[in-house]
């Protein structure tokens, strides 16, 4: 373990050299991959140096209790003890800083957010997820831009795409994939029965076009009309783009943007994070080493959390959790929640890392 910290050590060096050459710096490709492997190693880094420090006052402490002074021998016993426990401390730490790591936990997102079973109650819920989730990024300090809308006659939302910018935003928000189920009185129920909603959350890691190749031979790109609001343009010019990847038969339709142009992009990015996706979950498929991402069996159709407003709970399944204010977390308070589940996935590696 040692040796391999020494690496990551020389290695961070490494990249801030790096990141000061006006060479790097001109090449802003270059330079976000540059910072994006600063970040991942930077805490395992820090943690050694900090290892390296205690561990050498533990030395010097003990060469101090052996000394002829019986006062000095004492302080240095406290000292040489409590550094112990910090030296064991800091161990752990890293056990944990060094548990392999999701390769795109340090990546952007994009969030998929689509109305389940329960009608135009689905459709309003859906659309507090996102707004949820955008608070959230927000709070973060991450930057959200909405990619795709479709919006339901009740002011709800049917399906809404966006993506987040920010560092370690996928690693953070992909427990959210799967199943969300609602349950509450709606506002338009005379008799004040609880209805059970449900919403269907996919968390897609944002990749770069090197991170993966779409052959143009297996795309075919259609254009259509726009419908909904938007201005003049809508329903008379073509700006709306939808993209089919052949090999796969992954759609994605984008028509929120003004030109044709603009809307080929989204779906562009759309779809690269759709094919990335599913080329993962095929290799870890054939490897019989699928990591478990949801803490669960990582299937959208799994069930993953449920939103009680009568009892002012939130249940997250996977880890058996329930959390109090739901009015605050829908407010985008939901870092207890991700923290839990982090948690409980770095338990779950470092048991099976043995």
């Amino acid at each position: 373990m040692l040796e391999k910290l020494e690496q990551l050590d020389s290695e961070y060096e490494e990249l801030i050299a790096k990141m000061s050459d006006p060479a790097i710096l001109s090449n802003q490709q270059e330079y976000k991959h540059c910072g994006q492997r600063k970040s991942e190693i930077e805490g395992a880094v820090f943690l050694y140096r900090e290892l390296k420090k205690a561990r050498q006052e533990v030395g010097e402490a003990h060469e101090l209790m052996e000394g002829s002074d019986a006062e000095m021998r004492e302080l240095a016993s406290d000292e040489y003890y409590e550094g112990k426990k910090k030296v064991e401390e800091l161990e752990e730490k890293l056990r944990v800083e060094l548990i392999p790591k999701d390769p795109d936990d340090s990546k952007d997102c994009i969030m998929e957010v689509r109305a389940g079973t329960g009608g135009e109650e689905a459709a309003l819920f859906a659309g507090e997820l996102g707004r949820m989730y955008m608070r959230f990024a927000e709070g973060q300090r991450w930057k959200v831009e909405l990619m795709s809308q479709s919006e339901a006659s009740a002011g709800g939302t049917k399906e809404m795409i966006f993506s987040i910018k920010g560092n370690g935003a996928y690693g953070k928000l992909k427990y959210e994939s799967g199943v969300h189920r609602v349950q509450r009185i709606p506002a338009t129920e005379a008799k004040g029965r609880i209805h059970t909603s449900t919403a269907t959350v996919a968390v897609l890691p944002e990749v770069e076009p090197v991170d993966i190749e779409l052959k143009a031979d297996d795309l075919e790109f259609d254009t259509y009309r726009a419908g909904g609001a938007g201005g003049q343009h809508v329903n008379k010019t073509e700006s709306a783009v939808r993209i089919t990847h052949k090999p796969t038969g992954i759609i994605v339709a984008c028509q929120d943007e003004r030109s044709q142009l603009q809307n080929r992009a989204k779906a562009m990015d759309i779809m690269r994070s759709r094919v990335y996706v599913h080329q993962k979950e095929v290799r870890d498929r054939e490897r019989r080493n699928t990591r478990l991402a949801q803490i669960g069996t990582g299937e959208r159709s799994e069930k993953i959390r449920t939103y009680n407003f009568p009892q002012d709970r939130v249940t997250d399944h996977r880890i058996g959790a329930s959390f109090s204010n739901l009015p605050g977390i829908m407010e985008g308070n939901i870092e207890d929640i991700m923290q839990k589940l982090m948690m409980e996935d770095q338990a779950r590696l470092l048991a099976e890392a043995g």
